[in-house]
C-alpha cells in the first residue's frame, strides 16, 4: 500500500491500490512432547532472523505465539503460494527447535495463568491496563487487510461489510475448546475479544474527515486512546496502511483456508464497490450483535436476521447466496479456486466441526492437537 497522503490532519489516510490484500496469521507454538503451548517465540524469532523470510514475522502478546504477515498481494494463486512458503519456512525452523506450529483460534487446554507477556513495551502496557485479560488474549486470529483509495472508500466498505461479518466468523470458526472443555461455541475466541472495552463495531460514520475530526480527535482528547491500535473493532480502518482490517476470523487450521477467506473478502469488496448492494445505513446494526452471536455459537448452522429486509435466513444459505453473487467477479480477480474452497467449507463444515470430530476420533484433546499439527503442515 502506497505512502501518498490524501488528507492532511491528525489521522491522514494513505491511499492504497483498491482491492489489494494483506494477510496476518497468529499461530500457536507447541511442545511436541505434550502438545501444550510452549514459550518459544524468542527462540523462533531469533532463528528466523538468520535467513530471508518470505513475508514478515513478529512477536505477539504472549511468548507462546507469533504473528506472520504476507506482502501486498492481488491474486489468490500468488497469495496462497506465499502463505505456503511462510508455513514451510516456519515448519523448518520448528523442526530445529523441536517446536510445532498450528492454526486454530484457541489452544484447547492451555491455562491462561501460565502464559507470559512478551517483553515489548506496548504489550507490557496492555498487560498493566487490562490485567489478566492480556494473558487470556492468548488466542489466535486471522486479520485480512483490503486496500482502499481513500478514507471515504474505507468507511463505506467497513460499514457495508458489517452485514457479512457473521459469514466470516462462521466460515473461519476453529475455537470450540477452552481449558479442556467444549464450550459449545464454534468460535469461543471472540468471547475473549469482546471483553475489551473498545471492541465490537465502529461508529457509523461515512466521511473520513468527520471520523478524523469529530470522532478520533475527541477520543484522543479523552485520553482513552492514543492510536487506532487501541480499537479492537471487528473491522477497523488502518489509515497508515491505507486499508480496512477484518479481525473476526479465527486462525484457520490450514493456510489454504486462510487464502480462500482473504480472496472471498476481496471479491465481496469488489461486489460492494460496484454497487451490488444498497448503501450502508446505521439501522443495519440493529441485528448486528444478535447475528454475530449466532455465528459464534452455532457456526454455519446459525440463523440470521437480514439487516435490510428482516428476513430470517440460515448462515449456510446466506453464504451460498453470496457465492452466487460473487461468481461474475471471480475471473477479474483470479479467485475461482478460492470461491470453490469457500463452497466446500459450507458443505463439509468449518474448523470447529473438524476439531470436534478429531476429539471424538482420538479420544483426547492431545490427540486433537496432534491432528491440528498435521493439518497445518499440509499432511
Amino acid at each position: 500500500m502506497s505512502e501518498v497522503t490524501r488528507d492532511a490532519g491528525q489521522l491522514p489516510f494513505h491511499d492504497s491500490d483498491s482491492l489489494s490484500l494483506g494477510v496476518e496469521l497468529e499461530l500457536q507454538l507447541l511442545s511436541l512432547s505434550d502438545q501444550d503451548l510452549v514459550a518459544a517465540s524468542t527462540d523462533m524469532l531469533d532463528l528466523l532472523a538468520r535467513a530471508p523470510f518470505p513475508g514478515q514475522v513478529t512477536p505477539e502478546i504472549t511468548t507462546s505465539m507469533i504473528e506472520v504477515a504476507t506482502s501486498i498481494q492481488t491474486r489468490h494463486d500468488e497469495l496462497l503460494a506465499q502463505l505456503r512458503a511462510i508455513r514451510d519456512t516456519l515448519l523448518a525452523a520448528g523442526r530445529k527447535l523441536n517446536v510445532g506450529l498450528a492454526g486454530g483460534g484457541t489452544h484447547p487446554f492451555q491455562r491462561w495463568s501460565e502464559q507470559r507477556i512478551y517483553p515489548k513495551a506496548r504489550y507490557q502496557q496492555v498487560s498493566a491496563l487490562y490485567g489478566y485479560l492480556a494473558q487470556q488474549f492468548t488466542i489466535f486470529g486471522q486479520h485480512v487487510h483490503v486496500g482502499c483509495r481513500g478514507g471515504d472508500e474505507a468507511l463505506f466498505l467497513l460499514h457495508s461489510l458489517s452485514r457479512y461479518v457473521p459469514q466470516f466468523i462462521a466460515l473461519a470458526a476453529s475455537s470450540p475448546f477452552v481449558q479442556g472443555q467444549d464450550t459449545l461455541f464454534h468460535s469461543a475466541r471472540l468471547n475473549s475479544v469482546f471483553a475489551f472495552p473498545l471492541s465490537g463495531r465502529a461508529p457509523f460514520i461515512l466521511s473520513w474527515r468527520q471520523f478524523e475530526q469529530e470522532y478520533f480527535e475527541k477520543m484522543t482528547h479523552t485520553g482513552v486512546v492514543k492510536s487506532m491500535k487501541d480499537f479492537y473493532w471487528d473491522i477497523r480502518p488502518k489509515p497508515e496502511y491505507g486499508t480496512i482490517e477484518l479481525r473476526v476470523c479465527d486462525t484457520p487450521l490450514d493456510v489454504d483456508t486462510a487464502a480462500a477467506l482473504a480472496c472471498y473478502l476481496q471479491a465481496l469488496c469488489r461486489h460492494l464497490l460496484n454497487g451490488g448492494e444498497p448503501p450502508p445505513a446505521e439501522d443495519d446494526y440493529l441485528v448486528y450483535t444478535y447475528n454475530r452471536f449466532q455465528a459464534c455459537r452455532f457456526g454455519l448452522d446459525g440463523q440470521l436476521v437480514h439487516p435490510k429486509s428482516y428476513e430470517p435466513i440460515s448462515l449456510r444459505e446466506d453464504v451460498l447466496r453470496t457465492l452466487r453473487l460473487l461468481q461474475p467477479h471471480a475471473p477479474a480477480l483470479g479467485c475461482e479456486a478460492a470461491l470453490e474452497h469457500i463452497q466446500q467449507l459450507v458443505y463439509l463444515g468449518n474448523g470447529a466441526q473438524w476439531l470436534r470430530e478429531q476429539r471424538a476420533r482420538s479420544g483426547s484433546v492431545e490427540g486433537m492437537v496432534e491432528a491440528a499439527l498435521q493439518r497445518f503442515a499440509g499432511a
